[in-house]
């Protein structure tokens, strides 16, 4: 099939390699987010699927929006018979979904209908949920919620961040997204309609709200800085001073009081609403990451300090 691939982020680089790769299909094109200043010196930034494209001599196409005129017409003179999308990040309207033959195939990465919605790994990971996935689906106007063509399966780690488990599901899913567009082709894969029951949403976290909350118990806080890690990553303030903050894990044994810092030698330890947790690594404005004992010498704690 003639394919035309949306995508912007890393997550959506394994999906557009796997099927540059297929000899049974063609990609003709690639729309990706527009190119964005990145770096201190604020230099234009192709995005992760861009610069593939690129690389493959694939055209490249970055509206502003889905629904530009010049877009939509160069969409229709390309006449693709499918159009794969992982983690486009812009909305589709009518007359771009009516383009392709077969309609656009979304990549998700969950086990819809649950976490509809732009963070379906960081809410996973958040609620505590053992098991997760990838699901490709035909595109529908509203959010998520169109039938069904393929699901894999993969199991959260107690000590998956949302980094981690985000590249397990990029790689399962290209190959989960190849095999939808082969049958597809094929004729042999039926689309499922999405159960009304286990329905929920996965709002896109911003930085204020990657903030670490002391007052939850450890395990909640534990789950919490997993899942905005790497990104938006989580923080905290201790005074003025804003720092980021690796993943933490429940250490018990410690009767601190909800985000006091308890400092040895060895370790950093902050109070919960339950059990203490241990720091892994801190990172304070400007500087580097460093583990988080390294960063309590460096700091100089009088062991009256509590995070907020």
């Amino acid at each position: 099939m003639r394919l035309i691939f949306a995508g912007t982020p890393e997550a959506a680089v394994p999906s557009l390699r796997e099927l540059i790769d297929s000899p049974r299909h063609e990609v003709i094109a690639v729309v990706t987010r527009p190119d964005a200043a990145a770096g201190r010196g604020r230099r234009t930034d192709r995005s992760p699927v861009g610069r593939l494209a690129d690389e493959a001599g694939i055209e490249v196409l970055t509206p502003v929006r889905a629904s530009d005129p010049d877009f939509v017409e160069r969409l229709r003179a390309l006449a693709p018979d499918c159009c794969p999308v992982v983690a486009y990040g812009n909305l589709l309207p009518a007359d771009v979904l009516a383009v392709p033959v077969h309609g656009w195939v979304n990549l998700h990465f969950s086990l819809l209908p649950a976490w509809r919605g732009a963070a379906p790994v960081q809410a996973a990971i958040a609620a505590g949920d053992a098991m997760t996935g990838a699901a490709t689906f035909f595109i529908e106007p509203a959010l998520d919620t169109g039938p069904v063509y393929g699901v894999v399966t993969e199991t959260i780690g107690d000590e998956d961040t949302a980094g981690d488990l985000l590249g397990r599901l990029a790689d399962a899913g290209a190959r989960l997204l190849a095999a939808t567009m082969d049958g597809i082709e094929d004729g042999t894969l039926t689309a499922v309609p999405q159960s009304g029951d286990g329905v929920s949403y996965a709002e896109k976290i911003a930085v204020e709200g990657a903030r670490v909350q002391w007052r939850n118990p450890a395990l909640a806080v534990d789950r919490g800085v997993r899942s905005v890690t790497p990104d938006p990553g989580a923080w905290t303030m201790l005074g003025e001073v804003r720092l980021k903050l690796g993943p933490v894990r429940p250490a018990g044994g410690r009767g601190l009081a909800p985000g006091r810092i308890e400092a040895t030698k060895k370790s950093v330890f902050a109070g919960t609403g339950t059990d203490a947790v241990a720091l892994s690594w801190v990172q304070p404005p400007g500087k580097r990451q460093m583990r988080a004992a390294d960063w309590a010498r460096g700091a100089r704690l009088t062991g009256e300090e509590t995070f907020a």
